[in-house]
């Protein structure tokens, strides 16, 4: 059976969409679910990380898996896991039963963003449709960080922050029911062979420890914790390496570690988490402290920002063959240093409509950040290992998020008023863009 493009694109936009909803739920909601659940200040980073947590710790292994063994069958167990878990969320009575619930809602997302990119190389061939397709899918990721939060603080607003969650469970169940007809499986050429399990379990152990100690990190860097947390994860991502040369049927191809495109791809898309996306996770309830804004109201001025990248990845297919993506990168990157300087004045006191100038620039920015990394991740790999290159990209963008979002929050508690934590949240996120922009532009082919 032949792959139909059309109804691929649509499915797993819709999916990835659903999952950025869920991702973004908690950015306006915050308050509302630290408060229900007696979540203390040192514990909020964990409501927000706990999704990125289990994104960075199963991207890559869904990734190999999907390329090996069904790109189809791993994006529906993950559209189905994405549905159960998140309404499993609006069930917890407890911070560490929510943040469970939020971590399998990141193992889940990983399947579908991972095997999305491989579901689309399969159903369009290289060429303007590929860039368009993944322009299409990118978009989506923008448009799933617009419309989250707006769902979000809109149900909050009319019943309780649970129901939003329920509702989003309810939406990754029904796009999963027209999975099956509308999406052609497919794999990898490279003749089957065992799953790399010890690829799997090092790696996925690494990144679990690494994203806790930077969660944990936010109160204090020289805590044992921390530490012992840090020197476990250099120690297993060390046995991964180890593991990967040896095995015939790696999950990551450590070659693409010493080519510059790959580096490129991974760079921009860590400090698109590390710069942008945390900023934005956490920026909402800055803004309810410092202004203050309602719920509503932060998550309508989230939507100029998120509702602006979404138009501009649209729009960005045009670009292709005149702008490379490297440069449309490094162009996201400034944009976006540009952008939340600007908003400086207004973030501690207001007037809150000082801060829509910002707001649309910061948004274009991230409109070609995010139509940028798919094209760069499919096309920094081998076509047949699609997947993996995904799943190696948004690896990447989440560790960047988590590690942002417990930065964002330590640099911002630990500068007296919230206001002038808001400040200064918006100075770093403007400094790390600016190194964003400057790495992907130094890793390029040379000759």
């Amino acid at each position: 059976m032949d792959a139909r493009p059309g109804a691929t694109l649509t499915v797993t936009s819709a999916a990835t969409a659903v999952a950025l909803m869920t991702y973004t739920a908690p950015m306006v909601t915050l308050p509302d679910t630290a408060a229900s659940l007696h979540t203390p200040l040192s514990a909020q980073a964990w409501l927000l990380n706990g999704t990125p947590l289990g994104l960075a710790a199963l991207l890559l292994v869904a990734g190999s898996l999907a390329d090996d063994y069904g790109r189809r069958r791993i994006f529906l167990s993950g559209t189905i896991a994405l549905g159960i878990t998140t309404a499993l969320g609006a069930l917890a009575t407890s911070t560490w039963l929510f943040t469970l619930a939020r971590v399998a809602q990141g193992a889940a997302s990983a399947a579908i963003l991972a095997a999305s990119l491989g579901l689309l190389v399969h159903a369009y061939p290289a060429g303007p449709g590929r860039v368009r397709a993944t322009g299409v899918w990118g978009a989506f990721v923008s448009g799933g960080i617009a419309v989250g939060p707006v769902l979000a603080g809109g149900v909050a607003s009319l019943a309780d922050w649970r129901w939003s969650y329920a509702v989003l469970g309810t939406a990754a169940l029904a796009v999963a029911a027209f999975g099956p007809r509308a999406l052609t499986e497919s794999r990898a050429p490279r003749g089957g062979g065992r799953p790399d399990l010890a690829g799997s379990l090092t790696l996925g152990l690494a990144l679990v420890a690494l994203v806790a100690a930077l969660t944990l990190g936010r109160d204090g860097w020289l805590r044992a914790p921390v530490a012992s947390l840090l020197a476990l994860s250099v120690l297993l991502i060390t046995a991964f390496a180890a593991v990967e040369r040896r095995t015939t049927s790696p999950m990551l191809d450590l070659r693409l570690l010493r080519q510059a495109p790959f580096l490129a791809s991974s760079a921009g898309a860590f400090f698109t988490g590390f710069a942008v996306i945390a900023l934005f996770s956490y920026l909402p309830t800055l803004l309810q402290q410092t202004l203050p804004l309602s719920a509503m109201s932060t998550a309508a001025l989230l939507m100029i920002w998120s509702g602006t990248s979404f138009l501009v990845a649209l729009q960005s297919r045009r670009l292709a063959g005149k702008v490379s993506p490297r440069h449309q990168l490094a162009l996201g990157f400034v944009l976006h240093a540009a952008a939340v300087l600007t908003m400086l004045p207004a973030a501690a006191s207001g007037p809150w409509p000082l801060l829509l100038p910002g707001l649309v620039v910061s948004g274009a920015g991230s409109g070609f950040l995010n139509a940028a990394l798919p094209q760069l991740a499919v096309s920094s790999v081998p076509a047949e290992r699609a997947a993996m290159g995904s799943g190696a990209n948004n690896t990447a963008r989440y560790i960047g998020s988590a590690a942002g979002v417990a930065l964002m929050i330590a640099v911002s508690t630990s500068s007296g008023s919230p206001g002038h934590g808001a400040r200064v949240a918006l100075v770093v996120s403007a400094g790390l863009g600016v190194v964003g922009a400057v790495s992907v532009l130094l890793l390029r082919k040379r000759g």
